[in-house]
């Protein structure tokens, strides 16, 4: 008999034991509930035991979670419809807490679906459209903070901390795009003739700059150019004049008169010169 009870012991011990141990990872929380309610969480991983039987182990995530918001539309200070797409990071601050306001990470899902949009509402309500699409990077960084904070409040008394919700993209209502887009390309073609306008002013400004300069630069080469022209005809004078001035004088004339008797009697011809002209006293022998 013995011998049939001992090993029917053994193993009800190894079974209880088994059913009695349990593993913590480091993902998560282990949450040990007897008879409907929360009497030990266990939040460092490690090798744990339970009443078995009695106990009950269910575990919750400790690790952060990324829950990607479906768009939803909201309307802008200026009454105008946008759409917008979130996302949320978040983790399980209080599993007590959690256990006893949502319980499943579905429910509290929905909650957020709620805070997010209430906070985006309230914050997007509050600007116009024009500024909401025209935001730079820095500017869009503060609206997200802004709706990081107002849904970390929201959320705060169902154990959840929000570490950060996100704008992951801004969209038209398709019914809209197409005006919006044709009004931007409007205004981007204005400050595209704007700027096409004062670059042609400058370089009209910068071209007539040049024909003064260019217009001074050949006044002054042609005035130096009279000046050096007249230097040089007086030099010239001078220097004819010191040549030819007293015998050279006679001489030159002379020759003078022989150029232009070759030139006349070249050919049959007959050449008629009065007494008193200055060629005459070369050709008539004085008696």
């Amino acid at each position: 008999m013995k011998k049939v009870i001992i090993p029917i012991v053994v193993f009800f011990l190894l079974i209880t034991t088994l059913m009695s141990a349990y593993i913590v990872r480091e993902d998560e929380y282990a949450c040990i509930n007897r008879f409907g309610k929360i009497i030990d969480i266990k939040s460092s991983a490690g090798l744990y035991f339970k009443v078995p039987f009695v106990d009950n182990k269910f575990v919750l995530p400790k690790k952060k979670i990324l829950y990607d918001l479906k768009p939803s539309d909201v309307l802008t200070g200026d009454k105008k419809a946008m759409v917008v797409d979130n996302y949320v990071l978040w983790e399980i601050s209080d599993p007590l807490k959690f256990y006893q306001s949502v319980s499943l990470i579905s429910e509290a899902e929905k909650r957020l679906d709620a805070a997010v949009y209430n906070a985006v509402k309230n914050t997007m309500g509050t600007l116009e459209q024009a500024s909401i699409i025209n935001e730079n990077l820095s500017g869009r960084g503060e609206l997200d903070t802004v709706i990081t904070s107002e849904v970390a409040n929201q959320i705060k008394p169902y154990g959840i901390d929000i570490k950060d919700v996100r704008i992951k993209k801004l969209d038209l209502p398709v019914e809209n795009e197409e005006y919006v887009y044709k009004r931007m390309i409007s205004e981007r073609e204005k400050i595209a003739e704007q700027y096409i306008a004062e670059g042609a002013y400058e370089a009209q400004k910068i071209k007539n700059e040049v024909d003064k300069q260019v217009t001074i630069m050949i006044s002054e080469a042609k005035a130096k150019e009279q000046e050096l022209l007249g230097e040089g005809e007086a030099e010239h004078i001078k220097i004819l004049a010191d040549a030819y001035s007293g015998e050279k004088m006679e001489f030159y004339e002379f020759i003078r008169s022989l150029e232009a008797l070759k030139a006349s009697l070249k050919g049959d011809k007959t050449l008629v010169l009065p007494i008193d002209s200055p060629l005459t006293k070369y050709l008539v022998k004085d008696k």
